[in-house]
């Protein structure tokens, strides 16, 4: 092997000139690099985010169809208790028995409204906190209109 240069023959320092733009590239590459990191980063977050709410519609769905089968089991068992057929069967366990035609009184039924009701009525001269008692058989013949009723 034959050798051109001597090993211990440096060689001379090479002047070259300050590139001003570099700076400027190497912070401009550095800025598009977090930028695109940060966009893969927000995407990552959306994919998971979009998974997440994905489970929970299906979760949540679900649940729906349980809550509409409950409803449709739930409003057959109050259909099969209503039954007319079943009614007169648990009443007939209970001892009762059906209405007979003579059980039914023609003229006691216009007059079952007429009771009394009490009414309180407070005097002028009375002293305060004490109520007196009437009783008025007219106010009870008169109906009640459904507005002017109370809720029990």
């Amino acid at each position: 092997m034959v050798r051109r240069l001597p090993s211990k023959h440096r060689n001379a320092p090479v002047g070259r000139k300050q590139d001003k733009d570099a700076f400027f590239r190497l912070g401009l590459l550095l800025a598009v690099g977090l930028a695109l990191a940060c966009g893969f980063v927000y995407a990552g977050r959306q994919h998971f985010a979009a998974l997440k709410f994905g489970y929970e519609t299906e979760n949540l769905r679900r649940k729906r169809d349980q809550l509409a089968e409950d409803k449709r089991r739930l409003t057959l068992q109050r259909e099969e208790a209503a039954n007319p057929a079943r009614l007169e069967q648990l009443a007939k366990q209970l001892g009762m028995q059906t209405l007979q035609p003579a059980q039914v009184d023609p003229l006691r039924q216009g007059t079952s409204n007429s009771r009394t009701v009490e009414t309180l009525t407070v005097r002028k001269d009375a002293k305060p906190g004490k109520r007196e008692v009437e009783k008025n058989p007219k106010a009870a013949a008169k109906p009640v209109a459904k507005s002017q009723r109370k809720p029990i």
